[in-house]
């Protein structure tokens, strides 16, 4: 069975990588446990709600949309930025 990828230059096969970003983000905040006090935290912040987060670290949800992982980057104190793959800045 062929899985759709819709684009060449980034596939991954479970998560979407950046949940694991805004994870390690969470917990270097919070601490290794999230729990949900950390997780409201982050919505009462501005971010996506506990039930959205949880369902992005720990459950079934493997895209999250842009939209949704900018404001929990932002309620967690941080932007994203665009980088060249090489590393150098734009």
């Amino acid at each position: 069975m062929r899985t759709f990828a819709p684009y060449k230059s980034y596939n991954f096969r479970t998560k979407d990588p950046v949940i694991d970003e805004v994870r390690t983000l969470a917990q270097d905040k919070f601490g290794s446990s999230l729990k949900h006090k950390s997780l409201a935290a982050i919505h009462e912040e501005g971010g996506p709600t506990a039930t959205t987060l949880r369902a992005w670290f720990f459950g079934k949800t493997r895209r999250p949309t842009s939209a949704a992982v900018e404001a929990a980057g932002r309620a967690l104190g941080y932007r994203r930025q665009w980088v060249k793959m090489n590393g150098s800045k734009p």
